[in-house]
């Protein structure tokens, strides 16, 4: 979310960052508006890992679909998906975010709602700095 987070995991090891709860906030995103309220909104505190939503675990923001469900959903993809479907669509469109599934890593309180290009800048410019942190004087291996 953040490119001194970014610069920490890279240092630690890691080949490679993903980054995709970073971009479900920005304009280019395909997510409903009401998911990407949802990423900042303070009812949406946490997230878990759930079959709830497709049979197969993913991370979600808790809602009340999750915490009904999740607890007893099977491990039955696309099964569950497909069952699911019609009601997560209808939630949706109703603006719904209790009946949506609200995908979302750990760091989802931190989504800026910048284009991705000028999100792209910013976490550069953060890994950068933070590189600079790293080694005292530049990015070098960080990147």
């Amino acid at each position: 979310m953040r490119g001194s987070q970014i610069a920490a995991v890279l240092a630690a090891g890691a080949s490679a960052a993903q980054l995709g709860t970073a971009f479900l906030a920005t304009p280019e995103s395909g997510a409903a508006a009401v998911h990407k309220e949802a990423l900042t909104d303070p009812l949406f505190v946490r997230t878990e890992l759930t079959r709830a939503f497709s049979g197969r675990p993913a991370r979600a923001l808790v809602n009340r679909f999750l915490r009904e469900h999740g607890p007893y959903a099977p491990a039955a993809y696309p099964d569950v998906h497909h069952l699911t479907s019609p009601l997560r669509k209808a939630a949706a469109k109703a603006g719904d975010a209790q009946g949506m599934a609200l995908w979302a890593g750990q760091g989802h309180r931190l989504a800026r709602a910048l284009p991705a290009g000028r999100l792209v800048e910013v976490l550069t410019d953060e890994l950068d700095a933070a590189g600079t942190a790293f080694s005292g004087g530049g990015a070098g291996g960080v990147r």
